[in-house]
């Protein structure tokens, strides 16, 4: 039998006012007393039920931290609105834009361990809506968030007191390089983890004293820095695959052709050019003079992995590895079946067996394609409801599901998918690699019948037990956007009507979508 973490360092645990030491932050819900007793223990109370805030909760920051790499911590989830330091208890509130932000970044943490300086930190939800600050007792703080939030919108960073908070970027061209790689790394994963940063324009790949390595050109130098800040150290896939990255002296990438090795996004019609060499002489001439060293870099968030910092949007390797069986906890033994847990864990990979535990029914056993759809599943699944209960996904110690003996009735508790023809990644280069997202209200619905109007649509989704709040059709009809009021009425609505059969032969498609409408 598996066991529950019961104490781990995200997400978990809670801690109550009395952090807020000298500072003026305030929630429309709770009034906020400055305590000045660094001597008084933390108290912690179980928020395992507690709803989500966009304010997070950073605690054990290493001393002499930046307000830099604690917002590093948040950037690659969205928009970061705030931040509060309190360095005296080596503690942090980071508020980002949105919940949802703020809700897959708790998620992630829970499965990767955050580390600043290489040093473990915790990070929760805090138990205030949002975060007020006096700018004249958070005033460096506040200057590098807006110089940081500069760089977030495309403009130029801001400086304060005298002081350059970020230099500008020297170049839209980003020299990477791949330290500890045990997977193949390609051109569209390098494309899907950057391109979360601004348009990647062209991306040439390249061994070099027998490591892999790339340049990779955004359209905008400011998109080239904030991709940089953000990914530098981190790893693609757990535990492995570590990005070095640094500006490249070359401002502009000449590639010859559009292939495995080197790409051009903005002139798809270049040859493939087999078996010649992908870099122009010009460039392979300015290779030796880029700085190979990066010991210098400074890594705000060296323990993440960009895969999932990425939001998912990292392509499923397809490589086995490690750790592709998760156990889920905390479900609703009355109405969780083999089949709903199949449907939801299949939007972040192909689910091979399912075993919900017959001593333990709140609880069961997944089995993923390959460990790093697992991480990805528990990224984006850990914290969610469903059917009414916050269900936990954590790494089970099992490599597989095991089948029921023949014979054996188990009531219908282990199901194997294997052969299933539902599984949304087993065609290479499929579109459903590009599009995983968080749970969230808005539904994105695909193969959808000429015949059917918004009204039926609307109809079979209130069905579903929620309320429909906004619909969008795309132009030609196939496709559409619905909104239902809440996240958990969407994964409600997913797992029910994903494959329902519209008639003539088509099969609604249902997926999370990162619009709003």
């Amino acid at each position: 039998m598996d066991g529950i973490a019961s104490d781990v360092a995200v997400g978990v645990k809670r801690s109550s006012d009395e952090l807020l030491s000298g500072s003026l932050y305030n929630s429309p819900n709770s009034s906020v007393t400055a305590n000045g007793s660094d001597s008084k223990k933390l108290r912690v109370e179980d928020s395992m039920d507690s709803p989500p805030s966009r304010v997070i909760h950073i605690r054990k920051l290493p001393n002499e931290v930046s307000e830099t790499e604690v917002i590093a911590l948040g950037l690659p989830f969205g928009k970061v609105t705030n931040i509060l330091m309190l360095k005296g208890k080596n503690q942090a509130f980071l508020e980002l834009g949105t919940e949802e932000a703020a809700v897959t970044m708790v998620n992630y943490y829970t499965a990767v361990t955050p580390q600043v300086r290489n040093v473990p930190v915790f990070i929760q939800y805090s138990n205030h809506k949002e975060l007020k600050t006096d700018s004249a007792l958070n005033q460096r703080a506040q200057a590098v968030l807006q110089a940081v939030s500069a760089v977030q919108e495309g403009g130029s960073p801001s400086s304060a007191a005298g002081e350059s908070v970020l230099t500008p970027a020297p170049s839209p061209v980003l020299r990477i390089i791949i330290d500890n790689m045990f997977y193949p790394v390609t051109l569209d994963v390098l494309q899907q983890i950057f391109s979360k940063f601004g348009t990647v324009m062209k991306i040439i790949t390249f061994t070099k004293n027998n490591q892999f390595q790339a340049l990779l050109q955004f359209s905008d130098p400011v998109n080239a820095q904030q991709a940089k800040l953000s990914l530098d150290g981190q790893n693609i896939y757990n535990s492995c695959c570590t990005l070095r990255i640094d500006f490249s002296k070359l401002v502009n990438l000449n590639v010859k052709y559009n292939n495995d090795k080197s790409r051009d996004y903005t002139r798809p019609e270049l040859p493939a050019g087999d078996g010649q060499p992908p870099v122009d002489p010009s460039v392979a001439a300015t290779l030796s003079k880029d700085s190979t060293s990066l010991l210098g870099a400074i890594s705000p968030l060296s323990a993440a992995a960009a895969a999932a910092a990425a939001a998912g949007r990292v392509a499923l390797s397809g490589h086995s590895g490690p750790g592709g069986v998760l156990l889920v906890s905390n479900l609703n033994e009355e109405m969780v079946t083999p089949q709903s847990l199949f449907t939801l864990f299949g939007v972040y990979g192909d689910v091979q067996r399912v075993k919900i535990l017959y001593n333990k029914k709140d609880s069961a056993l997944i089995q993923m394609s390959d460990g790093n759809q697992a991480q990805l599943s528990m990224s984006h699944l850990n914290g969610q409801k469903m059917y009414g209960k916050i269900i936990r996904v954590t790494l089970s110690k099992h490599q597989t599901v095991q089948l029921p003996r023949e014979g054996l009735d188990d009531q219908g508790l282990t199901k194997d998918f294997t052969s299933s023809p539902l599984h949304r990644f087993k065609k290479p280069g499929s579109k459903n690699f590009q599009n995983i997202f968080p749970p969230s209200a808005t539904l994105h619905l695909s193969n959808i019948p000429e015949n059917v109007t918004e009204e039926d649509l609307r109809l079979l989704f209130s069905n579903s037990g929620g309320t429909v709040k906004a619909f969008k059709f795309f132009q030609d009809r196939k496709m559409a956007l619905l909104q239902m009021s809440t996240v958990e009425e969407a994964i409600q609505a997913l797992i029910d009507l994903h494959n329902y059969d519209m008639g003539r032969g088509h099969r609604l498609r249902v997926s999370f979508s990162k619009s709003t409408i």
